[in-house]
């Protein structure tokens, strides 16, 4: 008790300095403290009613306020009084129930909760005393109390539990759920009416993740309850790739402060982040709401919990700022009869409540004084149901329906206990009764029963029922009205799996927009993917484009997704395409214009042919083997047309036929230029006395050249057809927007083989016929092929970079491109020449020409 006495004297020490001088504390001249009625127990309740203004004066004066200025130093926290009429409101409805109390009345005596330990502890001593003055250790009247309400902070609770502990006094606290105050060693007389909010956490980030705001800011009180939470919701944010863009501490005492305000709003302001978790110590934090230092709008989107009152106070424009604030509120059941209940609240009704007096004449803004009709005066029809949000709502508040619960777990604690017991165990002494309130320990720990909403109450430490939470929208308007509209539940314990519910579309945002805002600290969107940034948080990152054949569909990808190999991704990356399967057709310009060319090219070499065949007894004609000259325009005329087999839609057919025809109708032609090189230089050797050539000059051995040529590459063929034939493909690779339908080779060595073989025979046509270009001109076919043999190695050495830089249809046109001009350069630099004579000068086509010209 010593230590006791010892810590109430310096706790009393401000106070009675001021009463020394002779000044009073601002809610002393204003209104009494308490607000008393009579019954057969007490039931103490403790509400943060008034908020005294800390102003910079020395300790020794902070309590001394001149009495003139007391209505400037004191701000009514209106919507904490709705509390003290659901602890009113039960203790009638309890008293009207002859089952749960009969014989016995409860009363309450209502104190006002200071935001500081010493006037907590000193409105605590005065309940325990019975009067106005403070007497340790005594009590001034028969003892009737049984409980005390209150501890709408765990701060409030630890300092009135450190006094009231000393006697054994349960104490109830209607306030958010603590975790340390569920210890039974340091706080066995607590009991906790609050549902768990383990899971308030869990709401608030699953709100965070269905809008996709992962740049979040943290307002929290300086406390460790808050200390704790912000610790867990950091935790959950990061769980789930959330950010923390910044924390802000808000400590009690701080609220005059100008520039601790300054670097509050200048954070907010600075900070990218436009949604923000306001949380703590509902006094701590509402002392925010009284500042009359100058300030901005603040628009961003406000998390809290309904502990925190962030209704609008008037002419105080700093609230609009939490206009389209989200509000979490645990879920309570409808009160039967206290919507009724508020209507009848009157001052008439209870002239003895100086709180409802003063709530009355600030919450109407007039002055009661009953009788008078004078301009100012409170007009007795008034009533609460016509008051904004600002002040009470018609509908029980969690904060209020826990009050509620509080005194009915009491009336059903003492219940069970005159059950028990045949008859109390109390000192009598007249009508009084004497209770000890330590006995009720051991009911209040097992009590268990169903409130008048039908739902089940239970106050063991153990037990604690987990809270369900409505999603409340919070919306203001320009007449200083505002409401308070549900847009989402959020139930942790659901078994269906939907455990979070919203409507997007009743939101109304402070933005003033539809849409919801985006808070981000960096946004990649649909065609890019995150690249993270070294040293920053992993909500702040690089964009980095989808690389071809990637698509990214979703805003912050963390990595782009392939494409099928049938589609490809558009320009901007966020979509695949079909791709389109493409092969040289006839039906477009560039195959109908290269099967047109070979036809034309092919009728062309036929109509040479029927010139040659025509004059074949000609000597032009004869000259240098006329079946020879046969040969090669035959082997031309399939030159032509076998380009057709590289146009259509390739199949298995095609694909064996088109390089293999190719090869061997250009081996023939090209052996056949081969044999008439070499029979020009064998006709001019035979002409010599004595010449063994004359035996080769028969028309045998030059088509058994085009023979022994021809049949080496169609074994080159078979073999190449034998062991890894061509087939049909489908190229997805080559063309990132397009299939193409080509024929694979197979070997691309047999292939090269085949046009190697090809290249060998026209360099050593070539090499012949230019040792022979000197030859007398007459029966000299030496230089034409030459020329020819000049265009055509050209042609095919070009080819063959061309061909491997090229794919799909390009490619099939260049092979094409390359057979029609080798073929045409044969044709024409060959036979052009000997039809433009037997056509055009045929008096140069007979023998005595011939032989003058060789004479000469």
């Amino acid at each position: 008790m010593l230590s006791l006495l010892f810590f109430f004297l310096i706790s009393q020490l401000p106070f009675s300095m001021g009463k020394e001088k002779g000044t009073l504390c601002c809610l002393e001249r204003t209104f009494s403290h308490t607000y008393y009625r009579d019954g057969d127990l007490i039931i103490g309740g403790f509400f943060p009613l008034v908020l005294h203004k800390v102003h910079k004066f020395p300790h020794w004066k902070r309590f001394s306020i001149h009495p003139q200025r007391n209505m400037e130093d004191c701000q009514w926290l209106i919507k904490h009084y709705y509390q003290v009429l659901a602890l009113m409101f039960a203790i009638e409805e309890i008293n009207r129930n002859l089952n749960l109390l009969p014989n016995i009345t409860l009363g309450f005596h209502i104190y006002n909760a200071y935001p500081n330990d010493e006037r907590t502890l000193e409105s605590s001593l005065m309940w325990l005393s019975g009067q106005g003055q403070t007497t340790p250790n005594y009590s001034c009247e028969k003892r009737k109390s049984v409980v005390v309400i209150g501890g709408a902070t765990s701060d409030l609770t630890v300092s009135m539990g450190s006094l009231l502990e000393l006697y054994k006094f349960p104490q109830i606290t209607y306030g958010l759920f603590d975790p340390l105050l569920s210890d039974p060693l340091q706080f066995p007389s607590v009991y906790q009416m609050a549902p768990t909010d383990t899971y308030l956490i869990c709401g608030m980030v699953r709100l965070m993740l269905h809008f996709k705001w992962n740049w979040v800011g943290l307002v929290t009180s300086d406390d460790s309850r808050s200390e704790k939470f912000l610790r867990d919701l950091q935790e959950e944010m990061t769980r789930n790739d959330v950010c923390v863009a910044f924390t802000e501490k808000i400590i009690s005492g701080q609220k005059g402060d100008i520039d601790v305000y300054n670097y509050f709003i200048i954070n907010i302001l600075m900070s990218t982040a436009k949604v923000i978790v306001i949380y703590g110590n509902t006094n701590s934090l509402l002392s925010w709401m009284f500042t009359k230092i100058p300030h901005v709008i603040v628009t961003r989107v406000w998390i809290t919990s309904s502990h925190w009152d962030i209704a609008k106070k008037p002419s105080y424009i700093y609230f609009n700022n939490f206009h389209g604030a989200l509000i979490f509120s645990d879920q309570t059941s409808k009160i039967p009869g206290f919507k009724h209940f508020l209507k009848t609240i009157h001052p008439t009704k209870y002239p003895e409540d100086t709180f409802l007096k003063n709530f009355w004449e600030t919450a109407f803004g007039c002055t009661y004084k009953h009788g008078e009709g004078d301009e100012g005066v409170c007009s007795p029809n008034a009533s609460l149901d016509t008051l904004r949000l600002s002040y009470l709502d018609i509908n029980m508040s969690d904060q209020s329906y826990t009050v509620y619960t509080a005194v009915y777990a009491v009336a059903w604690a003492l219940h069970k206990m005159f059950l028990v017991r045949s008859e109390m165990e109390s000192d009598i002494d007249g009508d009084k009764r004497v209770f000890h309130p330590w006995k009720l320990h051991s009911f209040l720990k097992n009590i268990h029963f169903n409130n008048s909403a039908g739902k089940q109450v239970v106050l063991d430490k153990k037990r604690n029922s987990v809270a369900n939470y409505d999603i409340l929208n919070y919306v203001t308007f320009g007449n200083d009205t505002e409401i308070l509209v549900k847009v989402g539940e959020f139930n942790p314990q659901a078994t269906n799996g939907e455990n979070f519910t919203i409507q997007e579309k009743a939101v109304l945002w402070g933005t003033g927009k539809r849409k919801p805002p985006q808070s981000r600290c960096s946004k990649c969107g649909p065609g890019f993917q995150k690249k993270s940034q070294e040293g920053k948080p992993v909500c702040c990152f690089d964009c980095v484009p989808c690389p071809e054949g990637h698509i990214s569909s979703k805003t912050d990808a963390d990595r782009c997704v392939k494409c099928p190999e049938d589609q490809y991704s558009n320009k901007k990356r966020n979509q695949c395409l079909p791709k389109v399967v493409i092969f040289l057709a006839y039906e477009e310009p560039l195959g109908m214009a290269l099967a047109s060319i070979a036809a034309c090219l092919s009728l062309f070499t036929a109509l040479v042919l029927w010139v040659f065949v025509r004059h074949k007894n000609t000597p032009i004609v004869k000259a240098n083997n006329r079946d020879l000259s046969y040969i090669l325009l035959i082997s031309l005329i399939f030159c032509f047309l076998c380009s057709l087999l590289f146009i259509g839609r390739p199949n298995a057919m095609n694909c064996l036929l088109r390089q293999t025809t190719f090869g061997v109708m250009f081996t023939v032609a090209v052996s056949s230029v081969l044999a008439k090189t070499i029979i020009v230089v064998l006709a001019f050797r035979a002409t010599r006395p004595g010449s063994r050539g004359r035996k080769w000059m028969g028309s045998r051995a030059p088509i058994s050249v085009v023979l022994f040529c021809t049949l080496i590459q169609v074994l080159l063929c078979a073999i190449w057809l034998l062991l890894s034939p061509p087939f049909p493909e489908t190229d997805t690779h080559s063309d990132c927007e397009h299939i193409l339908l080509v024929c694979n080779e197979g070997s691309f060595i047999a292939f090269y083989f085949v046009l190697s073989y090809m290249g060998v025979l026209a360099l050593g046509s070539f090499t012949v016929a230019f040792l022979a270009r000197n030859l007398p001109d007459t029966f000299n076919e030496a230089k034409f092929i030459t020329f020819s043999m000049l265009v055509f190695c050209s042609v095919w050495v070009s080819f063959l970079p061309t061909y491997q830089s090229t794919k799909g249809k390009m490619m099939a046109a260049v092979e094409i491109f390359c057979i029609l001009s080798s073929s045409t350069g044969l044709l024409g630099c060959i036979f052009i020449p000997k039809c433009y004579v037997i056509l055009l000068q045929p008096h140069r086509n007979i023998r005595k020409t011939l032989n003058d010209n060789l004479g000469s």
